[in-house]
């Protein structure tokens, strides 16, 4: 007899601008603001229910697969564990088998790691027939990351990928509110015309960096806080600019807040990537930043119309990886099979 197969995918995310300011206890003290839009790359998982009680999990991309006679036995040990935490948290005591695979590897910027929790809860949620609304999936998501795993890290990346699109996201003590926005298609085409994505060759574990990013703003670092504090109110000029159509300004403005942003913390940038930063500068980008938390992953610029394909060339030529990429304006998405 043929399994049932529950599957769900999630849209990873690029952040034109605010990461950091979604950091507790930044937003709970300050409010913070992000502004993101979700692209066609993807977190995926499939769950297929077991008639006993053995859990399997194979990671595709890693070509891992992990066997346990019961949810009892498996153990946080630093492999798989964000999978592992959904299925303490929705499992309960039933056998299955999860698959999971992404488009981009963890450390990437594109907030794959929590795109893949969105997944794995939407699985079980199609699975379990659970009633959970967008915002109840989210915040599931941030707590199995950030309180079941401790793992550092804000709330912009569960949000996003639960609810998919272009958002200006607000967060503060008790309460985070998704504000969608409408954005002509005109806007939009050219957006995506212009755009340009590069994978810088190198990956990153973001919670380094984010711990002094912590530490630095509870002992009130002053560039810390200012950087942090800019970094909010050039959200609200981005989103302005984006609205209004303003498409130099908006890139004119991923250039400052870039600048701001690397004062965050030490390991923000790096060689590599101020090299390649400043070639796609020279060469025709009127702005840009490294997405995530930084360190590595992947490099987003806004070029200039006619000169995007010299920048793709030239970075190309400096080491880099173009990867091509569209806007996605679905969130999570979940079937059977």
């Amino acid at each position: 007899m043929k399994r049932a197969m529950y599957r769900s995918r999630a849209p990873l995310r690029i952040s034109f601008c605010g990461g950091g300011t979604d950091v507790s206890p930044y937003p709970e003290e300050r409010g913070g603001i992000v502004l993101s839009a979700t692209i066609n790359k993807y977190a995926y998982a499939s769950l297929s229910p077991r008639a006993d009680s053995r859990i399997t999990i194979t990671s595709l991309d890693y070509d891992i697969v992990a066997k346990y006679e019961h949810s009892e036995r498996v153990k946080f040990d630093g492999n798989l564990d964000l999978v592992k935490a959904v299925i303490k948290r929705l499992g309960g005591s039933s056998g299955l088998d999860l698959f999971v695979h992404s488009d981009a590897p963890p450390g990437s910027g594109l907030g794959s790691s929590s795109t893949l929790v969105v997944a794995l809860i939407g699985a079980f949620r199609e699975w379990l027939s659970k009633p959970l609304t967008d915002y109840e999936i989210a915040e599931l998501a941030y707590q199995i990351e950030r309180i079941d795993l401790k793992i550092a890290g804000g709330r912009q990346d569960q949000y996003a990928a639960t609810f998919g699109g272009f958002n200006f996201i607000e967060f503060s003590k008790g309460y985070t509110v998704v504000n969608p926005l409408r954005i002509k298609p005109s806007t939009l085409n050219e957006l995506e015309y212009r755009l340009l994505l590069c994978y810088t060759g190198e990956t990153r574990l973001s919670a380094g960096i984010l711990k002094r990013q912590i530490d630095s703003y509870v002992s009130r670092k002053k560039e810390v806080v200012a950087a942090l504090d800019g970094l909010k109110a050039d959200t609200i000029r981005m989103k302005t600019a984006l609205l209004l159509g303003k498409l130099d300004l908006l890139g004119e403005l991923l250039h400052e807040t870039w600048l701001k942003k690397k004062k965050l913390d030490r390991e923000i940038t790096s060689t590599k990537i101020d090299k390649l930063y400043s070639v796609a500068r020279k060469n025709g980008a009127i702005g840009g930043k490294i997405l995530g938390a930084g360190g590595g992953g992947y490099l987003l610029t806004l070029c200039k119309f006619d000169k995007k394909h010299i920048v793709a060339e030239k970075l190309e030529n400096a080491g880099g990886q173009i990867v091509e990429f569209g806007f996605e304006f679905r969130g999570l998405d979940t079937w059977t099979a």
